[in-house]
C-alpha cells in the first residue's frame, strides 16, 4: 500500500465557527480520522506545520511548508497531501511547484464550507486529494485536487469566490476527473514550473493595477520605499496607463525589475501597442512579459527569481524558460 504524509496547515478545512466568526480548530489527525476510507487507499501520516487561515499565511509559512515536503520525499513517502485555506491555496501550491524538486506528487486540497457547516466538503475534497497522492501515474508535481477535479499548479485559480467548484484552469483545462470508474487523466501529469533555486524568499515585491484614469504614484512610492521588483496588473494583452508606462521606464532605468501581467481570466501578454503605456513600448522599456502567468502568480514567480539571482539577465530568463510546450 503507498504512503501518503497529509501536511495540515488550517483553512476552511479546519474551522469551526467561533462567537467572531469561523477560525482553524481542528488539527490534521482530526480531519484524517473524519474520513476512515483513507485508510482503504493509503498508509497515512500526519505532520502539523501551521494552523492559519490562509489569508494570514506568511511567505516563512509556505517556506516551512516547501521544507516539510522535502522532509516527507526524504523518509521515502509516495505523496504528499496539503490541508489548505482557499483563499491563497494557488499561490501556495505554485510557490511550491517552483522551489520543491521531487519526484512525488503533492496535493492541495481544502474546503469551501467550514467541517461544522452541513453538506462541508472538506472530507470528500481530501479523500480526492489522497487518491492523486497516492496514483503511481503522478510522479511528481504540484496539484489542487478539489470538487472532483484535479489542476496543475501551474494552471489553476480560484474561479468561484464560494461555490463547492472553487477551481479552474484557464485554457488548459484540469489534469484529471473523478469519475465514477475512478481517476481518468485528461492530460499528462507533471510539474509545469522549471525549478528555481531557492525556498526562501527574501525579496521585496509589489503588485501594481492599471486600469482606467489610475496614475503613477503607487508604483513611485513602492520604488521610493526600495522595493526589489514589481508587478504590473495590466489590462487587456499588457497596457498600462500612460503615467504608469513612462514610470516603467525610470523604475527599470534604476536597475528595479518590472514584470507585466494581464489581469484578465483567460489569455496572455503580447506586444503590440505603441504609445505611452503601450505593451510594445513596456517592452521596449524593458519590462518582462508573464506571458499567460497571473499577476499574483508573477508576483511570486519574480520575489523567488530576485532571491535566487543577482543578474537582471537571470532573472528574465526564469520568466523566458519552457518545461515542454509550456511557457514558464
Amino acid at each position: 500500500m503507498p504512503t501518503v504524509r497529509v501536511l495540515s496547515t488550517g483553512g476552511t478545512i479546519a474551522s469551526t465557527a467561533g462567537p467572531s466568526g469561523a477560525t482553524p480548530s481542528k488539527d490534521g489527525d482530526d480531519l484524517v480520522a473524519a474520513v476512515p476510507k483513507l485508510t482503504e487507499i493509503a498508509e497515512i501520516d500526519v505532520e502539523s506545520v501551521c494552523d492559519q487561515l490562509s489569508f494570514h499565511l506568511s511567505f516563512s509559512n509556505v517556506a516551512s511548508l516547501a521544507r516539510a515536503v522535502e522532509r516527507a520525499a526524504d523518509n521515502g513517502v509516495d505523496g504528499v497531501v496539503v490541508t489548505h485555506g482557499t483563499d491563497t491555496m494557488e499561490e501556495s501550491a505554485y510557490y511550491l511547484d517552483l522551489v520543491v524538486d521531487t519526484t512525488i506528487p503533492v496535493v492541495f486540497t481544502g474546503a469551501q464550507r467550514p467541517a461544522d457547516r452541513p453538506g462541508a466538503d472538506g472530507p470528500a475534497n481530501l479523500l480526492q486529494a489522497v487518491r492523486v497522492a497516492a496514483d503511481d501515474r503522478f510522479a511528481d508535481g504540484t496539484y489542487i485536487a478539489f470538487g472532483n477535479l484535479v489542476h496543475a499548479a501551474r494552471r489553476v485559480t480560484k474561479a468561484r469566490a464560494g461555490r463547492p467548484d472553487a477551481y479552474a484552469s484557464p485554457d488548459a483545462g484540469p489534469v484529471a476527473e473523478i469519475t465514477a470508474d475512478g481517476l481518468s487523466l485528461r492530460r499528462d501529469p507533471r510539474s509545469e514550473s522549471v525549478s528555481l533555486p531557492t525556498v526562501e524568499t527574501t525579496a521585496r515585491v509589489e503588485l501594481i493595477s492599471s486600469g482606467l484614469a489610475i496614475d503613477a504614484r503607487q508604483l513611485e512610492r513602492a520604488v521610493a520605499d526600495g522595493v526589489d521588483g514589481l508587478v504590473l496588473a495590466a489590462s487587456g494583452i499588457g497596457n498600462t496607463t500612460p503615467e504608469i508606462g513612462d514610470a516603467v521606464a525610470d523604475t527599470v532605468d534604476a536597475g528595479v525589475p518590472v514584470v507585466v501581467a494581464t489581469r484578465c481570466f483567460d489569455g496572455a501578454v503580447g506586444a503590440r501597442y505603441g504609445g505611452p503605456g503601450g505593451s510594445q513600448t513596456l517592452r521596449d522599456h524593458g519590462a518582462i512579459p508573464a506571458g499567460d502567468l497571473p499577476p499574483w502568480k508573477a508576483r511570486i514567480k519574480l520575489g523567488l527569481a530576485l532571491s535566487a539571482y543577482d543578474d537582471y539577465e537571470d532573472v528574465r530568463s526564469a520568466f523566458q524558460r519552457q518545461r515542454g510546450s509550456i511557457l514558464k
